[in-house]
């Protein structure tokens, strides 16, 4: 079952280099990344636990507890949405804005309310863990919101680039494309 949210366009991938927007519905929410691999495990340990769940409400489907099967069958599914929406995190463009997904909350930032998009050197959260590192951080900037509102787009030390330095100046780069090109029209 392909899982389009999972990957990024394969048009990034197979693009020239010289190319910086490659899509050609640019209408459409896209991930200028793949997920990382912290992410794609955190998410797969989730759904690991969800078989299990779903496992054990089998077994007390059998053993005549309906009502304890149906409990199950409710957290199997709220686990497996877990997963799934974690799968979804991160930074996606389109010629309408940018949105920043997270697990709770979605923000959309129309491209007119855009002032920069820049990569900056600060501390950053180790995979969203109250510990800080020194790292690189992409970070909007809206024109009617002082800098320091916003919490960064994406570090170098989250789950989709934790050890993956080179993936993470790529997607800030696209990202920064993105913004140039959309905040001139």
């Amino acid at each position: 079952m392909p899982l389009p949210f999972l990957t990024a366009d394969r048009a990034f991938d197979e693009a020239a280099e010289d190319v910086a927007l490659p899509f050609d519905d640019r209408d459409r929410w896209r991930r200028p990344y793949r997920p990382g691999p912290w992410r794609v495990g955190a998410a797969a340990l989730v759904l690991l636990l969800a078989s299990y769940v779903l496992v054990a409400a089998v077994i007390i489907a059998v053993a005549g507890a309906l009502p304890g099967a149906a409990a199950c069958m409710a957290g199997a599914t709220v686990v497996i949405l877990c997963a799934l929406r974690l799968l979804r995190m991160g930074v996606w463009v389109s010629a309408r804005g940018l949105r920043r997904v997270g697990f709770f909350v979605t923000h959309t930032t129309p491209w007119e309310q855009v002032a920069a998009v820049r990569t900056v050197q600060q501390p950053v959260r180790w995979l969203g863990l109250p510990r800080t590192v020194q790292g690189q951080a992409l970070t909007l900037v809206r024109g009617d919101r002082s800098p320091g509102d916003m919490p960064p787009l994406m570090t170098t030390h989250n789950a989709d680039f934790l050890a993956r330095t080179e993936a993470f100046d790529r997607a800030a780069d696209v990202v920064e494309v993105w913004a140039d090109e959309y905040r001139r029209v």
